[in-house]
Protein backbone atom coordinates (compact mmCIF):
# COMPACT_ATOMS: atom_id res chain seq x y z
CA UNK A 1 0.00 0.00 0.00
CA UNK A 2 1.10 3.58 -0.70
CA UNK A 3 -0.26 6.32 1.51
CA UNK A 4 0.37 10.07 1.35
CA UNK A 5 -0.67 12.11 4.39
CA UNK A 6 -0.98 15.91 4.00
CA UNK A 7 1.97 16.02 1.60
CA UNK A 8 2.95 19.52 0.47
CA UNK A 9 5.80 20.65 -1.76
CA UNK A 10 6.86 23.95 -3.25
CA UNK A 11 9.32 24.82 -6.01
CA UNK A 12 9.26 28.31 -7.53
CA UNK A 13 5.65 29.28 -8.04
CA UNK A 14 4.43 25.65 -8.14
CA UNK A 15 2.96 24.00 -5.07
CA UNK A 16 1.52 20.60 -4.19
CA UNK A 17 -1.23 21.32 -1.69
CA UNK A 18 -1.93 18.92 1.20
CA UNK A 19 -2.10 15.74 -0.88
CA UNK A 20 -3.90 12.85 0.80
CA UNK A 21 -3.95 9.65 -1.20
CA UNK A 22 -4.14 5.91 -0.54
CA UNK A 23 -3.35 3.24 -3.13
CA UNK A 24 -4.17 -0.31 -2.09
CA UNK A 25 -1.69 -3.20 -2.24
CA UNK A 26 -1.74 -4.79 -5.69
CA UNK A 27 -3.85 -1.98 -7.18
CA UNK A 28 -3.27 -0.44 -10.60
CA UNK A 29 -3.92 3.24 -9.97
CA UNK A 30 -3.73 6.18 -12.39
CA UNK A 31 -3.01 9.85 -11.79
CA UNK A 32 -4.42 12.09 -14.51
CA UNK A 33 -3.91 15.75 -15.16
CA UNK A 34 -2.72 18.35 -17.66
CA UNK A 35 0.93 19.26 -18.19
CA UNK A 36 2.36 21.07 -15.17
CA UNK A 37 -0.31 19.79 -12.77
CA UNK A 38 2.24 18.07 -10.49
CA UNK A 39 1.92 14.43 -11.59
CA UNK A 40 5.63 13.68 -11.99
CA UNK A 41 6.55 15.62 -8.85
CA UNK A 42 4.13 13.47 -6.88
CA UNK A 43 5.83 10.30 -8.14
CA UNK A 44 9.26 11.72 -7.29
CA UNK A 45 8.13 12.38 -3.72
CA UNK A 46 6.89 8.79 -3.40
CA UNK A 47 10.18 7.51 -4.80
CA UNK A 48 12.28 9.75 -2.53
CA UNK A 49 13.83 11.74 -5.36
CA UNK A 50 12.19 14.85 -3.89
CA UNK A 51 11.40 15.52 -0.24
CA UNK A 52 8.05 17.01 0.82
CA UNK A 53 7.98 20.32 2.67
CA UNK A 54 5.49 18.70 5.05
CA UNK A 55 3.50 15.53 5.40
CA UNK A 56 4.37 11.84 5.33
CA UNK A 57 4.90 9.07 2.76
CA UNK A 58 4.04 5.52 3.82
CA UNK A 59 4.74 2.31 1.87
CA UNK A 60 3.45 -1.00 3.26
CA UNK A 61 2.86 0.44 6.73
CA UNK A 62 6.39 1.88 6.85
CA UNK A 63 6.98 5.62 7.12
CA UNK A 64 9.57 6.18 4.37
CA UNK A 65 9.48 10.00 4.39
CA UNK A 66 13.09 10.25 5.58
CA UNK A 67 14.44 7.24 3.65
CA UNK A 68 16.64 7.71 0.55
CA UNK A 69 15.36 6.28 -2.77
CA UNK A 70 17.56 3.18 -2.67
CA UNK A 71 16.00 2.05 0.63
CA UNK A 72 12.36 2.44 -0.46
CA UNK A 73 12.27 -0.53 -2.88
CA UNK A 74 10.33 1.44 -5.46
CA UNK A 75 10.72 1.00 -9.23
CA UNK A 76 10.56 4.23 -11.23
CA UNK A 77 10.19 4.53 -14.99
CA UNK A 78 10.39 8.00 -16.54
CA UNK A 79 8.66 8.80 -19.82
CA UNK A 80 11.96 9.19 -21.70
CA UNK A 81 13.21 5.89 -20.18
CA UNK A 82 16.71 7.25 -19.24
CA UNK A 83 18.48 4.16 -20.63
CA UNK A 84 22.26 4.07 -21.05
CA UNK A 85 22.89 4.00 -24.82
CA UNK A 86 26.53 2.82 -24.46
CA UNK A 87 25.52 -0.29 -22.46
CA UNK A 88 23.94 -3.52 -23.62
CA UNK A 89 20.34 -4.30 -22.80
CA UNK A 90 21.54 -6.86 -20.24
CA UNK A 91 23.67 -4.28 -18.41
CA UNK A 92 20.86 -1.73 -18.47
CA UNK A 93 18.55 -4.20 -16.75
CA UNK A 94 21.30 -5.12 -14.25
CA UNK A 95 21.81 -1.49 -13.25
CA UNK A 96 19.48 -1.65 -10.24
CA UNK A 97 20.83 -4.99 -9.00
CA UNK A 98 24.08 -3.68 -7.47
CA UNK A 99 23.45 -5.50 -4.18
CA UNK A 100 23.14 -8.93 -5.82
CA UNK A 101 25.80 -11.53 -6.61
CA UNK A 102 26.78 -12.15 -10.20
CA UNK A 103 24.73 -15.36 -10.40
CA UNK A 104 21.72 -13.65 -8.79
CA UNK A 105 21.95 -10.80 -11.30
CA UNK A 106 22.12 -13.22 -14.24
CA UNK A 107 19.17 -15.23 -12.96
CA UNK A 108 17.02 -12.16 -12.38
CA UNK A 109 17.82 -10.67 -15.80
CA UNK A 110 16.87 -13.95 -17.45
CA UNK A 111 13.59 -14.11 -15.50
CA UNK A 112 12.48 -10.57 -16.25
CA UNK A 113 13.60 -10.63 -19.90
CA UNK A 114 11.56 -13.80 -20.48
CA UNK A 115 8.57 -12.23 -18.78
CA UNK A 116 8.75 -9.22 -21.11
CA UNK A 117 9.81 -11.14 -24.22
CA UNK A 118 13.14 -9.36 -24.74
CA UNK A 119 15.62 -12.26 -24.31
CA UNK A 120 16.75 -11.84 -27.94
CA UNK A 121 17.80 -8.23 -27.23
CA UNK A 122 20.05 -8.82 -24.22
CA UNK A 123 23.36 -8.60 -26.09
CA UNK A 124 22.39 -5.57 -28.18
CA UNK A 125 23.05 -1.95 -27.35
CA UNK A 126 20.06 0.26 -26.61
CA UNK A 127 20.81 2.74 -29.39
CA UNK A 128 19.00 1.72 -32.55
CA UNK A 129 16.21 -0.18 -30.81
CA UNK A 130 12.59 0.78 -31.45
CA UNK A 131 10.52 2.82 -29.02
CA UNK A 132 8.51 -0.25 -28.02
CA UNK A 133 11.69 -2.25 -27.35
CA UNK A 134 13.20 0.56 -25.29
CA UNK A 135 9.96 0.81 -23.32
CA UNK A 136 10.16 -2.87 -22.40
CA UNK A 137 13.82 -2.56 -21.40
CA UNK A 138 13.08 0.42 -19.14
CA UNK A 139 10.22 -1.52 -17.59
CA UNK A 140 12.47 -4.56 -17.10
CA UNK A 141 15.07 -2.41 -15.34
CA UNK A 142 12.41 -0.95 -13.02
CA UNK A 143 11.02 -4.43 -12.21
CA UNK A 144 14.34 -6.28 -11.90
CA UNK A 145 14.92 -5.43 -8.19
CA UNK A 146 11.42 -6.80 -7.41
CA UNK A 147 10.09 -3.49 -6.07
CA UNK A 148 7.15 -3.36 -3.71
CA UNK A 149 5.72 -0.50 -5.80
CA UNK A 150 6.10 0.54 -9.45
CA UNK A 151 5.83 4.17 -10.55
CA UNK A 152 5.24 4.83 -14.26
CA UNK A 153 5.61 8.38 -15.55
CA UNK A 154 3.83 8.73 -18.92
CA UNK A 155 5.16 5.29 -19.92
CA UNK A 156 3.40 5.17 -23.30
CA UNK A 157 3.83 8.74 -24.50
CA UNK A 158 6.82 8.00 -26.75
CA UNK A 159 5.09 5.16 -28.62
CA UNK A 160 3.12 5.33 -31.86
CA UNK A 161 -0.62 4.59 -31.60
CA UNK A 162 -0.32 0.94 -32.68
CA UNK A 163 2.45 0.12 -30.18
CA UNK A 164 0.74 2.19 -27.50
CA UNK A 165 -2.38 0.03 -27.62
CA UNK A 166 -0.47 -3.28 -27.47
CA UNK A 167 1.93 -2.20 -24.72
CA UNK A 168 -1.01 -0.80 -22.73
CA UNK A 169 -2.59 -4.26 -22.77
CA UNK A 170 0.74 -5.87 -21.85
CA UNK A 171 1.15 -3.53 -18.88
CA UNK A 172 -2.20 -4.49 -17.35
CA UNK A 173 -1.60 -8.18 -17.99
CA UNK A 174 1.88 -7.99 -16.44
CA UNK A 175 0.62 -6.11 -13.39
CA UNK A 176 -2.06 -8.73 -12.78
CA UNK A 177 0.52 -11.52 -12.96
CA UNK A 178 3.01 -9.81 -10.65
CA UNK A 179 0.53 -8.10 -8.33
CA UNK A 180 2.85 -5.11 -7.94
CA UNK A 181 1.20 -1.96 -6.57
CA UNK A 182 1.38 0.39 -9.56
CA UNK A 183 0.84 4.12 -10.03
CA UNK A 184 0.56 5.16 -13.68
CA UNK A 185 0.79 8.86 -14.50
CA UNK A 186 -0.73 10.09 -17.76
CA UNK A 187 -2.56 12.99 -19.36
CA UNK A 188 -4.47 10.59 -21.66
CA UNK A 189 -7.84 9.72 -20.10
CA UNK A 190 -8.48 6.84 -22.55
CA UNK A 191 -5.20 5.27 -21.43
CA UNK A 192 -6.17 5.59 -17.78
CA UNK A 193 -9.60 4.05 -18.41
CA UNK A 194 -7.98 0.95 -19.91
CA UNK A 195 -5.24 0.33 -17.34
CA UNK A 196 -6.54 1.62 -14.01
CA UNK A 197 -9.08 0.50 -11.44
CA UNK A 198 -9.22 3.94 -9.79
CA UNK A 199 -7.98 7.37 -10.77
CA UNK A 200 -7.08 10.66 -9.16
CA UNK A 201 -7.44 13.88 -11.14
CA UNK A 202 -4.83 16.49 -10.25
CA UNK A 203 -4.82 20.14 -11.29
CA UNK A 204 -2.49 22.93 -10.17
CA UNK A 205 -0.99 20.77 -7.45
CA UNK A 206 -4.31 19.68 -5.94
CA UNK A 207 -6.28 16.44 -6.23
CA UNK A 208 -9.68 17.61 -7.44
CA UNK A 209 -11.44 14.24 -7.77
CA UNK A 210 -10.74 10.66 -6.76
CA UNK A 211 -12.74 7.54 -7.53
CA UNK A 212 -13.29 4.59 -9.84
CA UNK A 213 -12.64 5.24 -13.52
CA UNK A 214 -16.36 4.81 -14.28
CA UNK A 215 -17.42 7.19 -11.52
CA UNK A 216 -15.00 9.95 -12.47
CA UNK A 217 -15.79 9.92 -16.19
CA UNK A 218 -19.56 9.58 -15.73
CA UNK A 219 -19.99 11.80 -12.66
CA UNK A 220 -17.36 14.56 -12.71
CA UNK A 221 -17.53 16.92 -9.74
CA UNK A 222 -16.44 20.07 -11.59
CA UNK A 223 -16.36 21.71 -15.00
CA UNK A 224 -12.57 21.20 -15.07
CA UNK A 225 -12.88 17.42 -14.68
CA UNK A 226 -15.73 17.21 -17.19
CA UNK A 227 -13.78 19.28 -19.71
CA UNK A 228 -10.59 17.27 -19.10
CA UNK A 229 -12.45 14.08 -20.00
CA UNK A 230 -13.68 15.68 -23.20
CA UNK A 231 -17.32 16.07 -22.21
CA UNK A 232 -18.99 17.52 -25.29
CA UNK A 233 -22.42 18.26 -23.84
CA UNK A 234 -21.60 20.48 -20.88
CA UNK A 235 -23.91 23.38 -20.05
CA UNK A 236 -23.88 26.03 -17.35
CA UNK A 237 -27.25 27.28 -16.16
CA UNK A 238 -29.68 27.58 -13.28
CA UNK A 239 -31.85 25.07 -11.49
CA UNK A 240 -34.93 27.24 -11.54
CA UNK A 241 -37.45 25.26 -9.50
CA UNK A 242 -37.89 21.91 -7.87
CA UNK A 243 -40.90 19.86 -6.82
CA UNK A 244 -40.42 17.18 -4.22
CA UNK A 245 -41.21 13.75 -5.64
CA UNK A 246 -42.23 12.69 -2.15
CA UNK A 247 -42.51 14.35 1.21
CA UNK A 248 -39.10 13.06 2.28
CA UNK A 249 -36.22 15.50 2.48
CA UNK A 250 -33.52 12.89 1.79
CA UNK A 251 -34.58 11.93 -1.73
CA UNK A 252 -33.71 13.44 -5.08
CA UNK A 253 -36.00 16.10 -6.48
CA UNK A 254 -37.36 16.65 -9.94
CA UNK A 255 -36.01 19.97 -11.11
CA UNK A 256 -35.79 22.18 -14.16
CA UNK A 257 -32.37 23.16 -15.46
CA UNK A 258 -32.39 26.30 -17.63
CA UNK A 259 -30.01 28.20 -19.85
CA UNK A 260 -30.91 31.03 -22.21
CA UNK A 261 -31.61 28.49 -24.98
CA UNK A 262 -32.22 25.21 -23.24
CA UNK A 263 -34.59 23.73 -20.67
CA UNK A 264 -34.24 20.23 -19.26
CA UNK A 265 -36.06 18.20 -16.64
CA UNK A 266 -33.37 16.83 -14.34
CA UNK A 267 -32.87 15.20 -10.97
CA UNK A 268 -31.18 17.53 -8.50
CA UNK A 269 -31.06 18.20 -4.79
CA UNK A 270 -30.42 21.94 -4.87
CA UNK A 271 -31.27 25.21 -6.56
CA UNK A 272 -29.01 27.83 -8.06
CA UNK A 273 -26.17 27.89 -10.56
CA UNK A 274 -25.09 24.44 -11.75
CA UNK A 275 -23.60 22.48 -14.62
CA UNK A 276 -25.45 19.79 -16.59
CA UNK A 277 -23.51 17.09 -18.45
CA UNK A 278 -25.00 14.65 -20.96
CA UNK A 279 -22.97 11.81 -22.45
CA UNK A 280 -23.51 11.52 -26.25
CA UNK A 281 -24.28 7.79 -25.99
CA UNK A 282 -27.17 8.51 -23.59
CA UNK A 283 -29.12 10.46 -26.21
CA UNK A 284 -31.81 8.67 -28.23
CA UNK A 285 -32.07 10.00 -31.80
CA UNK A 286 -35.30 9.60 -33.79
CA UNK A 287 -37.35 11.22 -36.53
CA UNK A 288 -40.46 11.35 -34.33
CA UNK A 289 -41.14 12.12 -30.68
CA UNK A 290 -40.24 9.02 -28.66
CA UNK A 291 -42.92 7.97 -26.17
CA UNK A 292 -40.76 6.48 -23.45
CA UNK A 293 -39.36 7.16 -20.00
CA UNK A 294 -37.17 9.88 -21.50
CA UNK A 295 -38.56 13.11 -20.07
CA UNK A 296 -36.68 15.47 -22.38
CA UNK A 297 -37.50 15.58 -26.10
CA UNK A 298 -35.54 18.22 -27.98
CA UNK A 299 -36.16 19.00 -31.63
CA UNK A 300 -33.20 20.18 -33.66
CA UNK A 301 -31.37 20.34 -36.96
CA UNK A 302 -28.34 18.18 -37.69
CA UNK A 303 -25.38 20.36 -38.68
CA UNK A 304 -22.60 17.77 -38.91
CA UNK A 305 -22.28 13.99 -39.39
CA UNK A 306 -18.91 12.38 -38.66
CA UNK A 307 -17.63 8.81 -38.50
CA UNK A 308 -16.38 7.84 -35.04
CA UNK A 309 -14.97 4.33 -35.48
CA UNK A 310 -17.92 1.91 -35.51
CA UNK A 311 -20.28 4.73 -34.52
CA UNK A 312 -21.49 8.00 -36.02
CA UNK A 313 -21.18 11.33 -34.25
CA UNK A 314 -24.04 13.76 -34.87
CA UNK A 315 -23.80 17.44 -34.00
CA UNK A 316 -27.17 19.15 -33.82
CA UNK A 317 -28.56 22.62 -33.14
CA UNK A 318 -31.31 22.34 -30.54
CA UNK A 319 -30.94 25.94 -29.40
CA UNK A 320 -27.51 24.91 -28.17
CA UNK A 321 -24.90 22.62 -29.70
CA UNK A 322 -25.69 18.96 -28.83
CA UNK A 323 -23.60 15.91 -29.73
CA UNK A 324 -25.09 12.39 -29.96
CA UNK A 325 -23.67 8.98 -30.90
CA UNK A 326 -25.47 6.24 -32.77
CA UNK A 327 -24.59 3.23 -34.90
CA UNK A 328 -24.11 3.49 -38.66
CA UNK A 329 -27.01 1.07 -39.09
CA UNK A 330 -29.29 3.34 -37.02
CA UNK A 331 -28.24 6.37 -39.06
CA UNK A 332 -29.05 4.57 -42.31
CA UNK A 333 -32.43 3.33 -41.07
CA UNK A 334 -33.37 6.81 -39.86
CA UNK A 335 -32.20 8.32 -43.18
CA UNK A 336 -30.58 11.25 -41.40
CA UNK A 337 -28.00 13.58 -42.87
CA UNK A 338 -26.79 17.15 -42.58
CA UNK A 339 -29.74 19.59 -42.45
CA UNK A 340 -32.14 16.81 -41.39
CA UNK A 341 -34.48 17.55 -38.52
CA UNK A 342 -34.58 15.03 -35.67
CA UNK A 343 -35.67 14.54 -32.08
CA UNK A 344 -33.15 14.00 -29.29
CA UNK A 345 -34.57 12.25 -26.23
CA UNK A 346 -32.78 12.25 -22.87
CA UNK A 347 -33.78 10.68 -19.57
CA UNK A 348 -33.62 12.97 -16.55
CA UNK A 349 -31.52 10.34 -14.75
CA UNK A 350 -28.96 10.44 -17.60
CA UNK A 351 -28.23 14.14 -17.00
CA UNK A 352 -25.46 14.62 -14.45
CA UNK A 353 -25.90 17.79 -12.37
CA UNK A 354 -23.04 19.27 -10.38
Amino acid sequence: MIRLVDVSFRVGTFELQSINLEVQSGEYFAILGPTGAGKTKLLEIIAGIESPASGEVWIDDQNVTALPPERRRVGFMYQDYLLFPHLTVRKNIMFGLHDKTRSEKARRVDEISQLLGIQHLLTRRVSGLSGGEQQRIALARALAPQPRALLLDEPLSALDPKNRASVRTELTSLQKRLGTTTIHVTHDFEEALVVAERVAIINKGEIVQLGSTEEVINRPNSAFVADFFGSENLFKGEIARRDAATGSEDVAYNAVFKTASLQLTVIAERDGTAYAMIRPEDIIVSTEVVHSSATNNLKGRIVKVEAAGPLVRLTADVGVRLVALLTKQSLASLKLDTESEAYFSIKAAAIHIF
